[in-house]
């Protein structure tokens, strides 16, 4: 078993998704599906369905009436949709923790997984004209390791983290003291959750500097989506990202205008999203 299999293991006698969502994660991933039977898997959870009613009538999704069924907001905003809003909701559960230590917060890295999602989603959606949820999955999911690491590692975590306020590359220092990181740990996890393999793979890879890293690739979405938001203070531990492989800070500087504009709307995408993200008070 390797360093990463067994801080899972460790991890999983505390916390894992609930077993709803995975479902949902079967159905998703099935072409045969229906929106019925989607439905009728949200609806074996009565408080999801409630809290899932809740954030489809935020004014983030802006719907023009009031959505009053599954079934109806299934056909409103469509299952890959509805799912990742499941995802996020049972993903904030888990973040919402009494706080230990002041070396790491999960309150930060709760709203720095919450931006680098909507940045990620943003991206696909406005720079390269694609479909955004596979993005936005990314985003919310790709950092979830440092929750096992912290949950099964205690101590040595916190020692880490201090370790890269003082030497910088979380991932480095990760590597030295569990021979693993956060990313490889998602990678893994997200396996058992049932998530598409590119989505692992771009979890996976968000830390890479490989130059064969393509923009439109969800691994180029997620870094620049994760560089954008470390440069308007959206990080976990006061440690931006300022490095990136050369094809993805040149695609930035040749599209500059365009980014200058989605750094300037994604506070606004973040307020308006608050409801959905509002998770971590105690």
């Amino acid at each position: 078993m390797t360093a990463a299999q067994e801080l899972i293991a460790s991890y999983r006698s505390f916390k894992t998704l609930p077993h709803v969502v995975t479902k949902l994660s079967q159905l998703i991933n099935d072409s045969n599906t229906t929106m019925k039977d989607f439905e009728e898997v949200i609806k074996m959870d009565p408080t999801l369905v409630v809290r899932l009613l809740r954030l489809v009538n935020s004014p983030y999704y802006g719907l023009s009436q009031y959505i009053e069924s599954i079934g109806r907001a299934v056909a409103l905003i469509g299952m890959k949709n509805l799912y990742n809003i499941a995802v996020t909701d049972a993903l904030k559960h888990l973040f919402r923790e009494r706080e230990v230590s002041r070396i790491f917060s999960r309150q930060k890295l709760w709203l720095h997984c919450a931006a680098v999602a909507i940045c990620s989603q943003m991206l696909a959606e406005r720079v390269f004209g694609i479909n955004g949820d596979d993005a936005y999955l990314c985003g919310i999911l790709h950092d979830f390791g440092l929750i096992v690491e912290e949950q099964a590692a205690g101590a040595v975590f916190y020692d880490i983290c201090r370790a890269a306020l003082e030497h910088g590359s979380l991932p480095e220092q990760e590597r030295k003291r569990l021979t693993t990181d956060h990313a490889e740990i998602g990678y893994l996890i997200t396996d058992d959750w049932g998530i598409p393999h590119t989505i692992r793979e771009a979890i996976r890879d968000h830390h890479s500097l490989r130059d064969a890293i393509e923009p439109t690739s969800l691994t180029g979405i997620l870094q620049i989506a994760e560089y954008l938001t470390g440069q308007l203070g959206y990080t976990i531990l006061a440690i931006p990202v300022t490095e990136l492989s050369p094809v993805l800070a040149d695609h930035i500087q040749d599209n500059i205008d365009e980014y200058r504009v989605l750094l300037d709307d994604l506070p606004a995408e973040m307020s308006k999203a608050s409801e959905i993200y509002r998770s971590t008070e105690h």
